[in-house]
């Protein structure tokens, strides 16, 4: 009895020795698996971690590049704006100078017609006369026609003394000698006149210029003289009207 207790208590004992043994086997290879699995998992949080802090790294990057990128587009469409400006400010330069360049060419065109020569036709003579001429002649006619004999005396003296070939001339010298005449300067008027028939004695005025003459004299009481002045223009313009007032003189002087 004593000897098959103690064989079961053996029995016993070794079974829960093998079964303790296997249960310590157990948790070991549990803890093993419980480290690996541990130690994979913070691998795996690491990796991934490195991941997230590359990716973060490049989501940073990718922003800044994006930024200056952004900047560069600003500062693209500032230069593009700044040369639209200046290209318009360009045409509008050019369009001024263009325009300045149109008024000088008009304005010179205006200056050179001033001095040009124009055709103009007086007593019936066709000629070409600078406009500074035509004007200078026309002023003092008016200051005549206006019954201002001292304007149109001076007028005419001035105009003969500074064109001596002008073709204006024969035709002043009248109106100057007329001038006079209306202002009493009768031998001054003669002299006018007389230069008239020198130069031009074919002048359509030339008639009229031997009357005046005559007129002068007899202001003069200078009646023999008036009667051979007469006499000329009746002789060297026999058709002309002032040779018929001539002879009608002629008539009342004798």
């Amino acid at each position: 009895m004593k000897r098959s207790t103690l064989a079961a208590a053996l029995a016993a004992a070794t079974l829960f020795s093998g079964s303790a043994h296997a249960a310590l086997f157990e948790d070991d290879e549990a803890r093993r698996a419980v480290l690996d699995l541990r130690q994979r998992v913070e691998q795996q949080r690491q990796a991934l971690g490195e991941e997230l802090r590359r990716a973060n790294e490049e989501n940073a990057n990718l922003r800044r590049s994006l930024l200056e990128l952004q900047n560069q587009i600003e500062a693209l469409r500032s230069e593009v704006a700044r040369l639209r400006g200046t290209d318009e400010q360009i045409v509008r330069d050019l369009a001024d100078v263009q325009k300045r360049q149109r008024d000088i060419a008009t304005g010179v065109d205006e200056r050179l017609r001033k001095f040009e020569p124009v055709q103009v036709n007086v007593d019936g003579r066709e000629f070409a006369a600078d406009p500074t001429e035509q004007r200078d002649f026309e002023a003092a006619l008016a200051a005549f026609r206006k019954g201002d004999f001292a304007a149109a005396q001076a007028g005419f003296a001035d105009f003969v003394r500074k064109n001596p070939s002008s073709g204006y001339r024969p035709t002043a010298l009248f109106w100057l000698g007329n001038a006079q005449y209306a202002n009493r300067d009768y031998r001054g008027a003669i002299a006018n006149f007389r230069a008239l028939l020198q130069q031009a004695p074919d002048h359509p005025r030339a008639p009229e210029a031997v009357l005046s003459i005559a007129n002068c004299q007899i202001e003069l009481k200078d009646n023999a003289g008036a009667r051979r002045t007469l006499d000329d223009l009746v002789k060297a313009y026999p058709q002309s009207e002032a040779a018929s007032a001539a002879r009608e003189r002629l008539a009342r002087l004798r």
